[in-house]
């Protein structure tokens, strides 16, 4: 896998805007003065971080950062694939009533030097999901959300000093987070959570994905099914 977090921001929050309130930037990418906490981004921008480091915690690079490290071809793709994963998974969300804020991706190389993407891919757990009838820049205690956000905010409440391992997670905490899980994903899909464990979706042949398949979706798909022998 590439050592970079391959991060795509619409909207600024988070850590993005500590730097943001810091440098005016996020990664060397300036933005405009007076933008609030949950502000819509001019256009979506590309802000990768390190994989933890030395630190254990992500840190901020520049685009430059990455083309020393990858190479400018590999950087250039990385930031094309990041920011077009993202604009498409964005814009089915907010046709659900769902404004994706940010995302996380990661890429890997095959044999044959192919870029690869590998994790996982527009979930709670690597996105920030909002409700858009509800979003409102600058609200005082953040956007209502459909990730894990809600458990980051109840580990601030523990006294966790962030060195592993964590607080043990109450059973109320854990519903609440499931229950904001189940309704993103009912929202964007249209479709119930399965009460199956096995239950598995295909994106080639599920009506919910209807219109928004692609060569590029297309391609990963046939990928995917070559590794997972779907």
């Amino acid at each position: 896998m590439i050592t970079v977090e391959c991060i795509a921001r619409g909207y600024l929050t988070g850590l993005g805007l500590r730097e943001y309130q810091r440098d005016g930037a996020v990664s060397g990418v300036a933005l405009p003065p007076g933008l609030l906490d949950g502000s819509k981004l001019p256009e979506p921008i590309f802000t990768p971080t390190t994989k933890g480091g030395d630190t254990g915690h992500d840190e901020f690079m520049r685009f430059d950062d990455v083309v020393d490290q990858v190479g400018r071809e590999t950087a250039e793709r990385l930031r094309e694939l990041t920011l077009a994963i993202y604009t498409f998974g964005a814009a089915i969300a907010a046709e659900r009533g769902i404004i994706i804020a940010d995302t996380k991706l990661e890429f890997g190389l095959a044999p044959d030097g192919t870029l690869v993407l590998g994790d996982e891919v527009l979930t709670s757990d690597s996105s920030r999901f909002w409700p858009a009838d509800q979003w409102q820049p600058g609200r005082e205690g953040g956007q209502p959300s459909f990730d894990k956000q809600f458990v980051r905010d109840w580990s601030l409440t523990t006294g966790w000093d962030k060195t592993p391992p964590g607080p043990a997670m109450p059973d109320d905490i854990v519903e609440a987070t499931r229950a904001r899980y189940v309704e993103v994903y009912e929202r964007i899909t249209g479709n119930t959570w399965p009460q199956d464990p096995e239950f598995r979706r295909d994106p080639a042949t599920d009506p919910a994905y209807a219109g928004y398949r692609t060569d590029a979706l297309d391609g990963h798909l046939n990928y995917n099914r070559r590794i997972h022998g779907d």
